[in-house]
């Protein structure tokens, strides 16, 4: 899809993404469509790429030390080794996200995004660092906050950077 129209259709798929439905069905389908693009593309293309940055993270399980892998929305930071801020919204669900849990308890892990495998040291966020990587967050996915209403939990979010 060209940029114009993902751009007309952004606000659409925004409002779809905080209804009841979706927090039912999102996370059964998007999920696996992220994987299986990013599988298919050799790493390059990620399906919900289009209307939001999204990477690829894999984790190691924090009772099984097996790697798991979650496609998850992103917001590139440019700044200090161009790491990533990452949401544990799961699609407004009352739970924290598995893989938020396993960077809690290792937080090396590493991200495929656009091609490129990145290792990456995860830190959850907190106070003023938090609310100012949360506005930048709203800018990007406004969901973020129907999210937050909708779990009635904090919602985490942690800064990824990477590793040397």
């Amino acid at each position: 899809m060209g940029q114009r129209l993902i751009g007309m259709l952004k606000p659409f798929f925004q409002w779809l993404a905080a209804t009841d439905v979706f927090a039912k069905v999102g996370p059964k389908v998007v999920p696996r469509m992220d994987r299986v693009a990013h599988r298919l593309t050799g790493g390059r293309l990620v399906m919900s790429d289009g209307l939001i940055p999204t990477l690829i993270l894999t984790t190691t399980g924090a009772k099984s030390g097996e790697p798991r892998v979650a496609p998850l929305a992103c917001l590139p930071e440019d700044g200090d080794g161009g790491g990533f801020l990452v949401v544990g919204s799961n699609f407004g669900r009352a739970h924290h996200p598995a893989w938020s849990g396993n960077l809690l308890k290792t937080p090396e892990a590493t991200v495929s995004f656009r091609g490129r495998e990145i290792p990456v040291t995860g830190r959850l966020l907190t106070g003023e660092e938090r609310a100012e990587a949360w506005s930048r967050l709203l800018r990007i996915w406004p969901v973020y906050d129907r999210y937050t209403e909708k779990s009635g939990r904090d919602i985490r979010v942690f800064r990824l950077t990477p590793r040397s």
